[in-house]
């Protein structure tokens, strides 16, 4: 892959999705895999579900569509077509795009800024749900029962990316989905999703120094040794409620043990004041062959003694005054993946939650996984595309710009993406169509 354009993402996409499985078999062979593929990925780009609909009538009107100009599909198949193809398919059929773009990124110098607490790469964990319903089910689907008795049907997935402070990007990376496995009578859960991925995907990810990032459920003895034995640091969210071995341990500590120090920090036109707290080599559990983590905390408050902000972290970085600032500037950082993955993926624009396909096997999967690589393409134009760059700041909201996107590929033909922002441009009066002043 040469670069990061929309036209090499896209190539890179049709290189991959030509070589899925096939399973037709006769002369029902008229639209090729790639069209199934491009066809369900151009919904989760543009983020209209009308898309299809849109470009078919413009192509018995016109004769041309931005389907086959702007995503390169030859013929335009239907929803349930789409879907009945890509059913049988697995998600990690799409993983080579995901590492394609990954390593782009990391070639362009783009991974460089994602830079945390001793210059490590910050990788954040989380699940999430993006199917819920007392109806519609498969046989991946994970199960709850209800007070009365019902069955809830759901999906949900481990959605690692890349973080950093003072950056407002997250850097997607493959999945791992938490569902069904073979042999297991129990039910799958996030914990051991992120153990899989972790088995699955630390010769890709881990090069040079990375630090895992995740909420209080990952700051247990197993997770961490486990994330030490990949060679991985680990930052992880601490509540006392859930380690009260490791706080009464804490609260014994006196100084020097127990550090305290204080900074006064300018937000906006307000000082605020961050108390830090730290102490080094405590249990994180009872019992002789417990763990030695780092623990530290943070606590900001107002000028009027309000508290504003209060959490705490474990970690294996040996913390010093130093360094406690930057620890906690990483750990904080983790609110990237709630606030600008997965909620920007379920109300921004990409309905992450919305059943586009349920299916009876792989379905509900791809199509997520197609979902999330949308929102990764995004996120690279972002870097590498100064046209995309433009419009998207003129615009200000992704929705805004989704928008933009829906109503003009609604109505307009355009020769390609680039052609399609030219007119964008043009027509918010930026880039070389600003007028002088």
């Amino acid at each position: 892959m040469s670069g990061t354009s929309f036209q090499d993402l896209i190539g890179v996409l049709r290189q991959t999705l030509a070589g899925l499985p096939d399973r037709r078999t006769g002369k029902n062979c008229s639209y090729a895999m790639e069209d199934f593929g491009l066809s369900a990925f151009a919904v989760f780009f543009t983020q209209s579900p009308s898309f299809l609909a849109h470009q078919q009538a413009m192509q018995k009107a016109r004769g041309v569509n931005n389907a086959q100009s702007v995503f390169g599909i030859q013929e335009i198949p239907s929803d349930n077509q789409v879907r009945g193809m890509l059913d049988p398919v697995p998600p990690q059929s799409l993983y080579p795009v995901y590492d394609q773009i990954y390593d782009a990124l990391r070639q362009a110098g783009i991974l460089a800024m994602f830079r945390g607490v001793h210059d490590s790469t910050l990788i954040a964990l989380d699940g999430t749900w993006y199917h819920a319903s007392y109806k519609i089910h498969c046989p991946c689907c994970s199960t709850l029962k209800s007070a009365s008795g019902q069955t809830l049907y759901y999906h949900s997935a481990l959605t690692p990316v890349v973080v950093a402070p003072g950056r407002a990007e997250v850097i997607t990376l493959r999945p791992e989905f938490i569902t069904p496995q073979d042999g297991h009578t129990k039910q799958d859960c996030e914990i051991a999703a992120a153990k899989r991925w972790l088995e699955q995907h630390t010769a890709r990810y881990l090069e040079g120094t990375v630090t895992l990032l995740g909420d209080d459920l990952y700051a247990h003895q197993p997770f961490c040794r486990r994330a030490l034995m990949h060679g991985f640091h680990f930052l992880f969210t601490c509540k006392p409620d859930s380690h009260t071995s490791l706080y009464r341990w804490v609260d014994l500590l006196q100084s020097p043990d127990r550090r305290t120090f204080k900074a006064r920090v300018k937000a906006g036109s307000q000082w605020h004041t961050y108390t830090y707290a730290y102490a080094n080599r405590v249990p994180l559990a009872e019992g002789e062959d417990a763990l030695r983590v780092n623990w530290c905390e943070l606590t900001v408050t107002d000028r009027k003694g309000h508290t504003l902000y209060h959490n705490a972290w474990v970690t294996d970085w040996p913390l010093t005054d130093a360094n406690v600032p930057a620890v906690v500037a990483s750990g904080r950082a983790r609110w990237k993946i709630e606030n600008e993955n997965n909620n920007t993926l379920k109300t921004k624009g990409y309905h992450l939650e919305h059943n586009f396909g349920h299916g009876k096997k792989h379905l509900a999967a791809f199509l997520v996984t197609m979902n999330l690589l949308a929102f990764l393409f995004h996120t690279a134009l972002g870097f590498t595309d100064a046209h995309y760059r433009l419009v998207r700041a003129a615009l200000h909201s992704r929705r805004t710009f989704f928008e933009h996107v829906n109503a003009l590929t609604h109505y307009l033909h355009f020769p390609s993406w680039r052609g399609l922002l030219r007119f964008m441009m043009r027509g918010l009066e930026i880039g070389p169509y600003a007028k002088a002043h």
